[in-house]
């Protein structure tokens, strides 16, 4: 439990309501009672006293609340003198004031719901009282001053830990219904208990050694008159008597006047007293009521204040959202638009430009150079390796069958036949690999006579080399990815229902939308233009030229890719012939993917150069040793050095290697970074959108639902033409 405990406030509706009861019951005309209850209240307010005290009322109400004591440090028990009915059940109350018997008018006391252990001794004051309910509490035993309550009709003890009455209850005569726990008593008996009240009192009569008497004799007392008697006298001393007996009247008379006059100045005085005390009480609660209310109301001002402050802070951080969104996306739109700029003029200049037809009738000599195969490649075929890359995959599978098969045939063998010989099983051995050779031979033999499956690898091999028909893929990407970001920017603005360069947009999106169908033509036309290139090597080969395909694919391999001819002219030509005098020429690629110059050279060692791939050690000293003796010659002859760079300039080295196509420029507009997970299609808010409705240029469908289209969800616009979009991860 906590040392200091705080105070549960009451809520705005328990104020209200207390406030209100309070009004109700000092208005004109009100009646006798004073109801605070469902309040919360923790203590009794010191204004509910006060109101008692002056009002004269009869009956308080306090119960449902969170009472734990009575009475509070600033309040007297006095001021409810004139009580009747106290109801205090379903509170906190742990204990009562120890004068509760100077609530000496009280006939009705609820202490029901309580946690009330004990009850105090001064209980049996309360000689006017009919009705005590103490049920659901946690009393363990009743004070023997219960004797003095001789007005009690009605007691109930139930739903406690009593197991004993007091033998004093038996003089309380005009008890007429006890309550309690019959099973749980001890004394009396559960079967008296069980039998009712007269039962339980005639029980304690008897055990005080008192006669009982139903209660019904108790209810109304008896009036006891006297008749008294005259003696004779004689008639003057009847009128002496008579005088005397006058005059002692009058004089008693005149006593009582006096008496009652001197009671009623007590009273009045007192009444004075009374009503100066509560008109000071009355001043006393309403300037409470004035800070009370001062505090509500300044209360109210703080609260009011922070939240318009609040309110304006985040309206103010709303704005900003709203102009920095507005910002992006008017960067967006610009970026978009350059980039867009660069793509259209990129293809006006690829279009007149007659470089284009000159490289592609160069490219058609080449071919039909490539078509005529010598000798000498014929031999140097590495056809084994060429047939394995292609089918290496049967060839491991069908390898690991066979040795799978091996293995358990000689395991098989092993457990069957331990006893047998080693030369038994070393014959089983060579003659399953045998029949593993043969078989193999066999497979490489079928796969080289596959014209087709070499033709067809031959053509995706080349359609993946091709450089013009890469740059155009590369470009219908790029289109791609632009146009799913200006569908992402006209939702996003329709989200905020913004109007801004609405009609940019839609003319950016038209205009890549007729670009992008102008690539898909110069792909298919690039993709005939292959195919044609095809179709003539295979009429113009020799019918009887073996593995005609499989060399053209193993010269394909060959053939270097731009980036690294480009290195390679970058070497330092020193450099190159160092190498050819050391039969090294297949490790220039490698030096030159690296950037590797003579000065780098002469500070490398071995171990350097074999974690480039120059595995041979002398090959490895033989290099380093070259290159310091040229550069040796070079520092000697500073003019021959000087004439050398003159002529061949080394390559600086570049921060990264260089690509083999230059990508497009970047545009100047820093680009929103859209999230494409956040993107969804219109129509189910499930899925991707992954298809491009031409010639709109929209992409805001999935596959799944745009089977089901005829015309686009944003623009309405009928469909010429559907193309599937390829996420990258």
């Amino acid at each position: 439990m906590p040392l200091f405990s705080r105070k549960k406030k009451p809520s705005n509706d328990a104020r209200k309501r207390l406030e209100y009861q309070m009004c109700l019951a000092k208005e004109a005309g009100a009646d006798d009672t004073l109801d605070i209850s469902r309040c919360e209240l923790s203590e009794v307010p010191y204004g509910a006293f006060a109101t008692c005290k002056v009002l004269q009322k009869k009956v308080l109400i306090i119960h449902t609340n969170n009472l734990t004591s009575l009475v509070p440090k600033s309040c007297s028990l006095l001021s409810l003198i004139t009580v009747k009915v106290l109801d205090l059940h379903d509170n906190q109350l742990a204990s009562l004031p120890a004068d509760i018997g100077q609530l000496t008018a009280l006939q009705v006391l609820n202490l029901e719901k309580n946690l009330l252990k004990s009850l105090p001794q001064s209980i049996g004051d309360l000689a006017q009282l009919q009705v005590l309910n103490v049920k659901g509490n946690k009393l363990r035993e009743l004070p023997g001053s219960v004797s003095g309550l001789q007005s009690l009709r009605a007691l109930d003890v139930s739903g406690n830990v009593l197991q004993e009455l007091p033998r004093a209850l038996a003089h309380v005569r005009t008890l007429q219904m006890l309550t309690l726990d019959s099973s749980a008593m001890t004394y009396p008996p559960p079967d008296i208990c069980s039998a009712g009240t007269e039962a339980i009192q005639q029980f304690l009569c008897k055990e005080c050694g008192i006669a009982y008497y139903p209660p019904s004799q108790y209810s109304v007392l008896p009036t006891l008159e006297s008749d008294g008697g005259g003696t004779s006298v004689d008639g003057v001393d009847r009128t002496v008597e008579k005088y005397l007996e006058e005059e002692s009247e009058w004089q008693n008379k005149f006593l009582d006047y006096e008496k009652r006059k001197e009671r009623k100045t007590q009273e009045k005085l007192e009444f004075e007293r009374r009503l100066n005390m509560g008109q000071q009480e009355q001043a006393l609660l309403v300037q409470q009521l004035n800070s009370h209310k001062d505090e509500i109301l300044q209360t109210v001002r703080e609260e009011q204040q922070r939240l318009e402050q609040g309110l304006s802070k985040h309206q103010r951080y709303l704005e900003e959202e709203r102009l920095k969104l507005l910002q992006q996306l008017k960067d967006t739109e610009q970026g978009t638009a350059s980039q867009i700029q660069k793509l259209l003029e990129d293809n006006q200049r690829q279009k007149r430009s007659s470089d284009i037809l000159k490289s592609l009738e160069n490219e058609r000599i080449r071919m039909e150079q490539l078509m005529a195969i010598t000798q000498e490649e014929t031999e140097q075929l590495r056809r084994r390796e060429v047939a394995s890359a292609m089918q290496q995959m049967l060839t491991e599978t069908y390898k690991n069958k066979l040795l799978q098969m091996t293995s358990e045939s000689r395991r098989q063998h092993l457990v069957s036949q331990a006893c047998s010989s080693l030369a038994e099983m070393d014959q089983k051995f060579q003659q399953i690999l045998a029949w593993q050779q043969l078989d193999q031979n066999k497979a490489v033999s079928q796969i080289l006579r596959q014209i087709e499956i070499q033709k067809a690898a031959f053509e995706a091999l080349q359609m993946k080399k091709d450089l013009m028909h890469r740059q155009i893929r590369n470009q219908i990407k790029l289109i791609e990815t632009e146009l799913l970001q200006l569908t992402q920017l006209e939702l996003k603005r329709q989200e905020l229902d913004t109007e801004v360069l609405q009609e940019a947009v839609t003319e950016q999106r038209r205009a890549l939308g007729c670009l992008l169908q102008q690539l898909l033509k110069e792909k298919k036309q690039r993709e005939e233009e292959l195919q044609q290139i095809l179709l003539e090597m295979e009429a113009k080969s020799e019918t009887k030229q073996e593995n005609y395909w499989l060399i053209q694919y193993q010269r394909l391999l060959n053939q270097k890719p731009l980036s690294l001819k480009l290195q390679e002219k970058c070497l330092e030509q020193q450099l190159v012939t160092l190498l050819l005098e050391l039969s090294a020429d297949h490790y220039v690629p490698v030096f030159a993917h690296h950037r590797i110059s003579l000065e780098m050279l002469s500070t490398m060692s071995a171990s350097d150069l074999e974690k480039l791939g120059v595995t041979e050690a002398g090959l490895q000293h033989a290099i380093l040793r070259r290159a310091r003796e040229i550069l040796a010659v070079a520092t000697t002859i500073p003019e021959l050095r000087r004439a050398e760079e003159t002529e061949v300039p080394a390559a600086p080295e570049p921060s990264a290697p260089l690509e083999e196509r230059p990508s497009p420029a970047a545009p100047t507009a820093p680009p929103l970074q859209w999230d494409e997970r956040k993107s969804e299609c219109v129509v189910c808010m499930e899925q991707e959108p992954q298809m491009i409705f031409l010639p709109c240029g929209h992409v805001c469908c999935c596959q799944g639902c745009c089977d089901r289209l005829h015309s686009c969800p944003l623009c309405r616009q009928d469909i010429a033409q559907r193309i599937r979009v390829f996420h990258s991860a």
